[in-house]
């Protein structure tokens, strides 16, 4: 028993001193990308892309790019229950280009493994996340308190201008690979899942400059402060759980999402009708009870994974007037 508990205690310890040291070094790698520290070049895994010839598919309208929560190492590692969620609103939305491929917590669209100074450390906590060990998995942590503070640069009005460039950069990156045309500017929407809510209200007025097209985000269960971005895009959706714990906590967390900060981007977006608020059912943050989940149903016999769908084909209807649409 007592051995149990000692190794607890120093993965607590780890986890304390981990937080500490990536509080103070969050910063760097915003500075760092301003500075020109990290070249101009963005990674992508698909080496076979040519931006100059990139085309998009006939008879698209829009565009949907898709940005994962904290537990991400890589633009690639998204979870079974996020790939069945996104292959399916592809399937339903035909005319859309779905894009899930971005790291939304690396200015420079670089994994955690692939980091030249901490790919060690990463390769470590990645495996101890898919652990079968419960204690070991809480080694797995390590990645989340990594990414939590990269949401902190975001939301601060010191760092965030610059870190929110860089992601509105990887993402114009995104778009131009799936042959996005800004002579021809489709309606782009940024739905931000969990604590990438922020990277994608933030990054957002930034992108709508680079491609000078429309840009919307849909928060999913998403977790962002009052960031000017509210005001400067087009419109946020605000799609919610009534059971999920984490959307519920943040208005009491940041001060400026309190109702007294009544001059706050937050509110102000709110009284002139910037952000709607939609209720998706008793749903939870994460897991077999979360948004993305086919194994839960609704009193109407929908899926959580078909609602979630059904709520994000409703908002790119609202926003892409295409024929296509008729009679949804």
């Amino acid at each position: 028993m007592a051995e149990p508990l000692a190794d607890l205690l120093s993965l607590l310890g780890i986890g304390v001193v981990a937080l500490l040291a990536w509080a103070a070094l969050a910063p760097f790698e915003a500075l760092g990308w301003w500075a020109g520290w990290f070249g101009s070049n963005i990674h992508t895994d698909d080496l076979s892309i040519d931006l100059p010839d990139a085309q998009a598919p006939e008879a698209v309208d829009s565009y949907l790019v898709f940005l994962s929560g904290i537990a991400q190492v890589g633009g690639e590692s998204l979870s079974r229950r996020e790939r069945a969620f996104l292959d399916r609103l592809d399937e339903r939305l035909p005319q859309t280009i779905v894009i899930d491929d971005i790291f939304p917590y690396s200015v420079n669209n670089l994994p955690l493994t692939g980091q030249p100074f901490f790919a060690r450390l990463w390769g470590w906590a990645l495996r101890r996340k898919l652990s079968d060990n419960w204690l070991e998995r809480l080694g797995g942590y390590l990645i989340n308190l990594r990414n939590i503070w990269q949401v902190a640069i975001s939301i601060d009005h010191r760092y965030g201008p610059i870190y929110n460039q860089a992601m509105a950069r990887v993402i114009a990156h995104g778009l131009a690979r799936k042959g996005y045309d800004p002579e021809q500017p489709a309606p782009v929407f940024v739905m931000g899942y969990s604590g990438a809510g922020q990277i994608a209200v933030g990054a957002a007025p930034y992108l709508r400059e680079l491609i000078g097209g429309p840009v919307y985000v849909i928060l999913l269960g998403g977790i962002c402060g009052s960031d000017p971005g509210l005001l400067a895009v087009d419109r946020v959706y605000y799609l919610y759980g009534e059971k999920d714990t984490a959307q519920r906590l943040t208005p009491i967390l940041l001060p400026g999402r309190w109702p007294l900060m009544w001059y706050s981007d937050w509110n102000r977006a709110r009284r002139r009708g910037r952000i709607v608020f939609r209720s998706l059912g008793p749903m939870t943050h994460a897991g077999g009870t979360g948004y993305m989940t086919a194994s839960q149903h609704l009193d109407d016999g929908r899926t959580y994974q078909a609602a979630t769908i059904e709520a994000i084909e409703e908002v790119v209807a609202e926003n892409v007037p295409h024929s296509h649409w008729e009679g949804l």
